[in-house]
């Protein structure tokens, strides 16, 4: 039976996770997989950390030299998180023809070009499920399971803190701000939760993801990215009215006019599979131009979800003689070729606060007619006890910049108080 050595970099919530399935099912796997995968190592500065879990003196290192000359490590776990140091052990791993296994979304996103470049000249593998979705087997559907067809487009609620307070305001009309801090209790947001709220996170997983269904190089500086601080109850409350839900959405497709990327709040339809993924569950809505419609759903985070994703790469590394790279150019940008979408088509929301009085409307209305905007549905509420009247308003599909230059118009109309809320709305 062939034996793997496994060094982990670092033993927090997901090291924690991926050792505890490690030496928990190693018999399992030396059954069903016919190999016996050991943890030689782990590198963690935390060493009561380590021996809580169970890892022997012995096996705890105290440098990544001790992990990259050892000759029964075979690959390398990277699960420490950040971008600087990570990258350096990464570097020094493969540079030491071990293979890799990371969870590090960021790191790779940004970095994924010199990483593979390494790989290559020493012959080494470079796995990173754990990068994207948590435990959803995502990217071995993209790279083994969907690879006969041209991938039209990718929807996906890809992290699920954001996730989980959209969900707690939609079900308890909660604000922003109140279920942040609920996330953050439960350990869902980290105390600065910007890389979550603000897209960062669901744009770099929408960076690798595209790049792989789409096979050519999606950098993150081409991914219009909006997060959900701004997003408030009461829009949740109006979309609902309506028949929608909002989630952040990470959204791909590519077409005869190119690849367009964005990660933006979004009202999507009730009976849309998206819209019943709640709390920190994760899925991702693929379209095949032969297979049509594939969904997957599952754990976003978490030790033992991501762990297993980790675990997956191993055995896969394991029982593989071959190492694949990138069905592309892999380089720090986009490859000069390809074009990408920035005045993108979607529906839209709008919330404008408007004075109660004769002929508003019809003023709106004929902003729209010079953008090209048609609405497709109309909701005018009870007026403010200052006498103003908030409007909802939902158009057909248009154009990204049509709405801009439209909200632009509308905002300086007379008799206009403000346009509170634009959000898109897949249809």
């Amino acid at each position: 039976m062939k034996k793997v050595g496994v060094a982990i970099l670092g033993l927090g919530v997901v090291g924690g996770g991926t050792y505890q399935i490690l030496t928990q099912h190693r018999e399992f796997y030396q059954r069903t997989q016919n190999v016996d995968i050991v943890v030689e190592s782990v590198l963690e500065l935390n060493r009561e950390r380590a021996r809580a879990l169970g890892v022997p003196s012995d096996k705890i290192a105290s440098n990544i030299a001790e992990i990259v000359s050892d000759p029964d490590v075979n690959i390398v776990v990277e699960v420490i998180g950040g971008v600087d140091a990570a990258r350096e052990y990464v570097l020094a791993a493969l540079n030491a023809g071990k293979t890799v296994v990371t969870s590090n979304k960021e790191l790779f996103c940004k970095y994924s070009h010199e990483l593979e470049r390494a790989a290559k000249r020493q012959n080494a593998g470079l796995y990173f499920e754990a990068s994207c979705v948590g435990g959803v087997p995502i990217i071995r559907t993209l790279l083994d399971g969907v690879q006969a067809n041209e991938i039209t487009s990718m929807i996906g609620i890809i992290n699920g803190t954001t996730n989980y307070i959209l969900t707690r305001m939609n079900e308890e009309g909660s604000s922003y701000e109140e279920c942040l801090k609920e996330a953050q209790r439960l350990g869902y947001a980290e105390a600065d939760p910007t890389a979550d709220v603000e897209g960062y996170d669901a744009a770099y997983k929408l960076s690798i993801l595209s790049s792989l269904a789409f096979h050519t190089k999606v950098p993150f500086s081409k991914i219009f990215r909006e997060g959900i601080s701004g997003v408030s109850a009461e829009d949740i409350a109006d979309g609902r009215a309506l028949g929608y839900m909002l989630k952040l959405l990470a959204i791909g497709k590519q077409s005869e006019a190119g690849i367009e990327v964005r990660v933006h709040p979004a009202f999507v339809r009730k009976g849309h599979p998206l819209a019943s993924v709640n709390d920190s569950f994760n899925a991702v809505f693929l379209t095949g131009d032969s297979v049509g419609d594939v969904m997957l759903y599952g754990r976003g985070a978490g030790a033992l979800p991501t762990g297993s994703a980790i675990v997956s790469d191993i055995i896969y590394a394991a029982t593989h003689t071959e190492n694949k790279y990138s069905t592309f150019k892999n380089t720090a940008g986009a490859d000069k070729d390809t074009k990408f979408v920035s005045d993108f088509k979607s529906a839209y929301y709008m919330r404008l606060t408007v004075e109660d009085r004769p002929g508003i409307l019809a003023r709106i209305t004929a902003v729209f007619g010079k953008h090209n905007i048609s609405i497709v549905e109309l909701m005018q509420k009870p007026a403010c006890e200052d006498g103003k009247v908030p409007l909802v308003i939902v158009t057909h599909e248009t154009r990204e910049l049509s709405v801009r230059a439209a909200v632009a118009r509308i905002n300086a109309l007379e008799g206009v108080a403000h346009v509170d809320t634009v959000l898109r709305v897949v249809t």
